[in-house]
């Protein structure tokens, strides 16, 4: 049964990821798209954005990015403590780009998502700024 806290917790779960300025795509073992922020969706435009919910991660990445992608989810079913790889740079946009193993509370994997991270300073936003 879910209670209304876990109800609010899921949310604010939600609003985390939906607030990343970066893209977050989370997939189930099958490589299925199963969400994907608001980031992501304009991230991946040129693959259909958000009308590839629900289809195959696989089918944007090329046979050596998918044998890659499914020997890292190998690696996360093998070990509870596989749980973050990084998979590149991205020079063009300065990004890391990692997989992330995804479990529930008893560890069993039950997903993986895209995580990219920022190596550069913020210039666009100022430090504290709250002015409108």
């Amino acid at each position: 049964m879910i209670t209304e806290e876990k109800m609010e917790l899921n949310a604010m779960f939600k609003s985390v990821i939906d607030q990343d300025r970066l893209p977050v795509v989370l997939c189930d073992l099958e490589h299925t798209i199963v969400y994907m922020n608001p980031a992501a969706e304009k991230n991946y435009e040129k693959y259909g954005g958000a009308a590839i919910l629900g289809k195959s991660l696989l089918f944007c990445h090329n046979p050596n990015s998918c044998d890659m992608i499914r020997k890292v989810v190998e690696w996360f079913a093998a070990g509870e403590d596989h749980d973050l790889v990084h998979t590149g740079y991205n020079e063009k946009k300065n990004r890391d780009v990692y997989m992330v193993a995804l479990r529930d509370e008893n560890r069993k994997l039950i997903g993986y998502y895209e995580k990219h991270e920022m190596r550069t300073p913020d210039t666009e936003l100022l430090v504290y700024d709250l002015s409108e």
